[in-house]
C-alpha cells in the first residue's frame, strides 16, 4: 500500500504539474494577435510556451544561399556556415521573433522560417546583411578631385547596381584609393560619391557594443558603439595621427556619415550619424550587436503563409483531432468496457503530458509535429490493446485477479517495447538526417513514444493496482 501511495502521488504530481507548464500557453493565445505583437515587442513574452510554427500561424520561408565564392580563403565551408546560421538566429530573436526553426540544408543553404512576420522585406534586409563595418580615411588631395570631377560628367551611377565600379572610372583610380558612395537621402535622388583610402585600419570585429541613442539638441536617433581594448587602441591611435582629417564610417560599403575628426578619440566610443529613423538606427544596431556573417546571402525561395490559412489549419487540425479522439475513446468504451475507460484516461493524460512537455521546452508545434503526436497516441493506444487483449486471455484461464494483472503486463511488454524501440529508432533517423518538417516530426513522435509507455505502462497499472485494493471480484474487458 505504501509503494501505491507513492505511485498514485507521482501521478497526481504530474498531472498537476502539467496544468502548471500548459497554463502560460492557454494564457498567451487567449489574447489577441495584436496583443500578443505588443508583448513580443516589449519583450514580455513567456518564456516557457508552446510555440505555434509557420504552417499554423502564417509568416514568412525563407531560403538562403551562402555566396561561397567571397568566402575567405582561410576560412572553411562548415565553419562559415555555421557562423552563418549563429549569426541570423541572434538576429531574428534580437528581432523580436522568439522559437525560429533556422536549419542548414544541403551544403550551403539555409532554412529560415519567420511565423508571424508580416513585413517580410524587413525581416528579409535585417537577414541578409553582411553587417561590415569599415573606418575608412576620405581622401582629400587634387587627385581625388580629379575623380569625383569625373563622376560628375557621367550620365549613369558610378557604381553599378552590383557594386562595382564602372569601367570608365575605374581605370583612373590608383590602388591606394576607391570611391563608395554615401547613404542615399530620402528626399533626394542624388547620389554623393566619397573617395576613400583602399587601407582598413578599424573593423567592426573590434567592435563590443552598438545601441541606439537620441542626441540632446533635435532628439535624432544615432547609433553608439564601443569597442574591446584592443579595437579602443587602434581607434585612438588612428584619430591621433589624422586629425582634422575625415573619417567615413562604412556599413556594408556604404558611407553613413564622415565626420571631421577634430582630437584624439580616446575611450573607444563613437556614434554613427545618418538622419536615420528609429526603426533604422534600432535595425543598424541590432546587426552591429549579432555581428558579421562570413559572406553575402541571397534568398532563393521565399513563401509567405497567410495568417488565414494558419487559422484555418488550426480549426480543421483541432476538429479533426477531436473526432478522432472521439472514435477511439468510444471504441475503447464499448469494446474494452472498463478496461477501455482506464486505457482513455492514460490516453488523455498522455496527450496533457506531451503538451507540457512541449511548452516547457519552448518547442514549436507545426502541421508535421501534429502528425507525429497523433502517430505517438496511436502507439499508446495500441500497447493499450496489447495489455487488454492479455489480460482477456488471463480472464478465460480464470487466474486470480492479482495474478491476472501482473502476467498481463508481463506478457505485453515484449511486444510494447519492440514496437516502441522500432519506431523511436526510425524517428531518431529522421530528426539526425531530415530537415525542418522532418525534425518536427520526429522531434513530438520520440517524445510522444517515451510518454506513451510510460502512461501505458506505468500509469494504467497502479491505477489498477488501486482498483484492486477495492477487493473486485471481477475484471471488466
Amino acid at each position: 500500500m505504501k509503494s501505491l501511495h507513492w505511485k498514485l502521488s507521482f501521478v497526481i504530481g504530474l498531472f498537476i504539474l502539467s496544468i502548471f507548464f500548459l497554463y502560460p500557453t492557454f494564457e498567451w493565445y487567449s489574447k489577441t494577435e495584436s496583443e500578443r505583437q505588443q508583448l513580443e515587442a516589449m519583450k514580455e513574452r513567456p518564456k516557457h510556451i508552446l510555440n505555434l510554427g509557420l504552417d499554423l500561424r502564417g509568416g514568412t520561408h525563407l531560403t538562403l544561399e551562402l555566396e561561397v565564392d567571397k568566402l575567405d580563403k582561410s576560412e572553411k565551408l562548415t565553419d562559415a556556415m555555421q557562423r552563418a546560421i549563429e549569426i541570423i538566429r541572434n538576429r531574428v530573436d534580437a528581432y523580436g521573433i522568439a522559437e525560429t526553426p533556422i536549419s542548414r540544408v544541403g551544403e550551403r543553404w539555409i532554412s529560415v522560417d519567420l511565423p508571424g512576420v508580416s513585413n517580410a522585406e524587413a525581416a528579409e534586409a535585417l537577414i541578409g546583411k553582411t553587417a561590415q563595418l569599415k573606418f575608412m580615411l576620405v581622401d582629400e588631395s587634387t587627385q581625388a578631385t580629379k575623380i569625383l570631377a569625373e563622376i560628375d560628367k557621367l550620365d549613369k551611377p558610378a557604381i553599378d547596381k552590383d557594386g562595382n565600379i564602372v569601367p570608365e572610372i575605374k581605370k583612373i583610380i590608383p590602388k591606394n584609393l576607391t570611391i563608395l558612395k554615401g547613404k542615399s537621402e530620402k528626399e533626394s535622388s542624388e547620389v554623393k560619391y566619397y573617395v576613400l583610402e583602399s587601407s582598413v585600419s578599424v573593423t567592426g570585429a573590434y567592435l563590443e557594443n552598438a545601441r541606439v541613442e537620441t542626441e540632446a539638441q533635435f532628439g535624432m536617433p544615432n547609433v553608439a558603439f564601443s569597442f574591446n581594448k584592443e579595437g579602443g587602441k587602434l581607434f585612438e591611435n588612428l584619430t591621433a595621427r589624422n586629425v582634422e582629417r575625415y573619417l567615413a564610417i562604412v556599413l556594408d560599403d556604404v558611407v553613413y556619415t564622415a565626420p571631421r575628426i577634430k582630437s584624439k578619440i580616446s575611450g573607444g566610443k563613437g556614434i554613427i550619424e545618418g538622419n536615420f529613423t528609429m526603426e533604422e538606427a534600432r535595425d543598424i544596431a541590432l546587426v552591429l550587436r549579432s555581428g558579421a556573417l562570413p559572406a553575402p546571402v541571397k534568398i532563393i525561395e521565399k513563401r509567405v503563409v497567410g495568417p488565414t490559412l494558419g487559422v484555418d489549419s488550426i480549426r480543421k487540425g483541432v476538429k479533426s483531432s477531436l473526432i478522432g479522439l472521439l472514435v477511439v475513446v468510444a471504441f475503447m468504451l464499448v469494446y474494452y468496457k472498463g478496461g477501455g475507460l482506464i486505457a482513455d484516461g492514460a490516453l488523455i493524460l498522455n496527450f496533457l503530458f506531451l503538451l507540457a512537455a512541449m511548452s516547457y521546452f519552448n518547442a514549436t508545434l507545426t502541421l508535421p509535429g501534429i502528425a507525429g503526436m497523433i502517430l505517438s497516441l496511436a502507439m499508446a493506444v495500441d500497447a493499450n490493446v496489447l495489455i487488454l487483449e492479455r489480460m482477456r486471455e488471463e480472464v478465460e484461464l480464470k487466474k486470480p485477479l492479482p495474478i491476472i494483472i501482473s502476467t498481463s503486463y508481463e506478457k505485453a511488454w515484449s511486444a510494447i517495447f519492440d514496437s516502441n524501440l522500432t519506431t523511436w529508432i526510425t524517428s531518431v533517423f529522421l530528426f539526425q538526417f531530415g530537415s525542418g518538417p522532418v525534425k518536427g516530426f520526429a522531434t513530438t513522435l520520440t517524445v510522444g513514444l517515451v510518454i506513451g509507455v510510460f502512461t501505458s505502462v506505468y500509469v494504467t497499472r497502479t491505477i489498477y493496482e488501486f482498483w484492486l485494493t477495492s477487493n473486485p471480484k471481477k475484471l471488466s474487458v
